[in-house]
């Protein structure tokens, strides 16, 4: 039996998450079963165990990719340079936004209060970001002249709150009908340094 490529494993195992993500989107967490997932991706149900040995392994995964690729966009917006507090929540929901079903993400964070193996898996994650954000905000103040001396302990002191601001965007996204995400996103501006 010939032996696949890392590339082909990991696009086998994309298109099995994207199949993951649409049943999710569609029908929830909870009403989606391993053979709604199957039967989405077109693959046999050896393929999909194969990659994944649950749902809850795949929601897991479906988790993971969404705030990693959002990570991946903080480390590179900073690339050229520093990166405000404000750009860093709008690079974040933006992309959330665009990249995921929100009530999806609620879903999730309602799992994992129930399931251990989720919990620590969305701490991992979110760690990771936090981490991310927490460097990304003291390599901007460092080039703030007045934060410069204590741009680690502010860093350290604000990291937490600007994570915590997502949430309460994507919940309101998810529940709110009429809910103006742009308004939001412009208030980002009037609430965290932008420059």
């Amino acid at each position: 039996m010939p032996k696949i490529s890392e590339a082909r494993r990991e696009a086998r195992r994309g298109e099995i998450l994207d199949a993951a993500l649409r049943c999710f989107t569609r029908s929830g967490y909870q009403k989606t079963s391993m053979a709604d997932i199957i039967a989405e991706s077109g693959l046999s149900a050896g393929a999909i165990y194969l990659y994944f040995s649950s749902k809850a392994d795949l929601v897991r995964a479906v988790a993971a990719r969404v705030l990693d690729t959002r990570r991946i966009e903080i480390e590179a917006a900073g690339a050229d340079g520093p990166v405000s507090p404000a750009a860093i929540v709008r690079i974040i929901a933006e992309g959330v936004r665009a990249g995921a079903p929100l009530p999806v993400l609620v879903q999730v964070w309602g799992e994992a209060t129930t399931d251990d193996a989720l919990r620590e898996r969305m701490q991992e994650t979110v760690g990771h970001m936090r981490s991310t954000i927490r460097d990304a905000l003291e390599r901007w103040a460092r080039a703030q002249p007045e934060r410069e001396a204590t741009a680690g302990e502010w860093a350290d002191l604000v990291a937490p709150v600007v994570v915590g601001m997502l949430p309460g965007f994507i919940l309101q996204c998810a529940l709110v009908d009429g809910f103006d995400q742009e308004k939001y996103l412009r208030g980002l501006d009037g609430l965290l340094p932008t420059g």
